[in-house]
């Protein structure tokens, strides 16, 4: 087995879960990472932890929602049961084709997610980790090959989390006590919010693996301006590209998307909370230098930022406020490299992807 495995097996019970003894832990998997799942399963059997582990195939989850009739679905109880149950969730990704689904109806997508909320929450409030095994359908979507995708993802996992910590908590300091954000880039984009009150999280490969930006929830009628997310997402195994939202009193009022505008709009249909903002992420982690169709890694990089419709992760809201509740979450891109700043109670912390505590900052 590649030693990297191992490696990266070690950061995920280690670091972002940290497995205890005695703790009941779901790993769910598609058979491409089964290495990566013998190797968590060696670590979790000498921590003393109890695993179980869920099959994951993209094409049997096409198969159910092209066959499934939407009124049919409903939050089910055996799974929900499961993870109340569960103290620990790892979750891992490896496609053979990330577009899979891309002949799904987007609308049963949406009823599939309002049904799954109940288990989504559930799973939120426990220990979890959302990480990536290297496999050759992320490696074409990157246009890289097999070879090259695996050096890319575990240079981006298998690095020092504390040292990058340290340099993120850097932002923190700064975002912490703020009480507006503004995020400009360009002449299309140009939006500002409140996030007053709320906490800025550091991740530093915990929930995410890997980890790499600081992130926050605005309050969510705050967020006025327009965005264009010129850098293109997966959803629903489809391409979104030119993604143009416009906002007022926190709300979606105009949206456009130059592809698959009408997995956007069924997305934003979908309940009250997607039409609204729940994440305000900044990238950091400067190991990630290629975008490569997967959000995962491509919301972390350095020179971006990215918002989230739907819900808002609840460490990220205020004692005192009101965190967006949503069966979505949909995480959308701006390149900041350029012709860019994000400026904090009016003073500018980055310009064109540097940041003010970094060597090369212009005020």
């Amino acid at each position: 087995m590649d030693p990297r495995i191992r490696e990266h097996a070690e950061i995920i019970v280690n670091h972002s879960v940290d497995v205890q003894r005695g703790d009941n832990v779901r790993i769910s998997a598609p058979p491409l990472a089964r290495d990566l799942v013998i190797a968590l399963h060696e670590l979790l059997g000498e921590r003393g932890a109890h695993p179980s582990l869920s099959l994951r195939d993209s094409a049997a989850t096409r198969a159910y929602r092209r066959a499934v009739d939407p009124e049919d679905l409903e939050c089910p109880s055996h799974v929900l049961a499961a993870a109340e149950e569960t103290d620990v969730f790892i979750a891992i990704r490896a496609s053979e084709n990330t577009y899979e689904t891309s002949d799904v109806d987007p609308e049963v997508t949406a009823a599939f997610g309002q049904a799954y909320k109940p288990i989504q929450d559930e799973v939120m409030g426990k220990r979890w980790v959302g990480t990536q095994f290297p496999a050759p359908g992320n490696a074409q979507d990157a246009e890289m090959s097999t070879e090259a995708y695996e050096e890319f993802v575990w240079n981006a996992i298998t690095k020092d989390w504390d040292a990058q910590r340290e340099f993120q908590q850097q932002l923190v300091e700064i975002l912490d006590p703020a009480e507006t954000v503004r995020i400009k880039s360009g002449e299309e984009t140009d939006l500002t919010m409140s996030i007053a009150g709320n906490p800025t999280v550091n991740d530093y490969g915990e929930k995410n693996l890997p980890g790499g930006e600081v992130f926050t929830a605005p309050i969510p009628d705050s967020v006025e301006g327009e965005v264009l997310f010129d850098k293109p997402l997966m959803a629903q195994g489809r391409e979104i590209t030119g993604v143009y939202l416009e906002f007022e009193d926190g709300e979606v009022v105009d949206h456009a998307a130059e592809k698959n505008e009408d997995v956007l709009s069924t997305v934003l249909e979908t309940d009250d909370g997607a039409r609204r903002i729940g994440e305000l992420g900044i990238g950091m982690n400067r190991d990630i230098t290629a975008f490569t169709y997967n959000m995962l890694f491509d919301e972390k990089m350095g020179d971006t930022v990215h918002l989230a419709i739907g819900r808002a992760y609840e460490e990220t809201v205020g004692e005192d406020n009101e965190g967006n509740d949503s069966a979505v979450h949909m995480d959308m891109i701006v390149d900041m490299s350029e012709d860019s700043f994000i400026e904090v109670d009016g003073e500018v912390v980055q310009r064109d992807g540097t940041f003010r505590f970094e060597d090369g900052f212009e005020a």
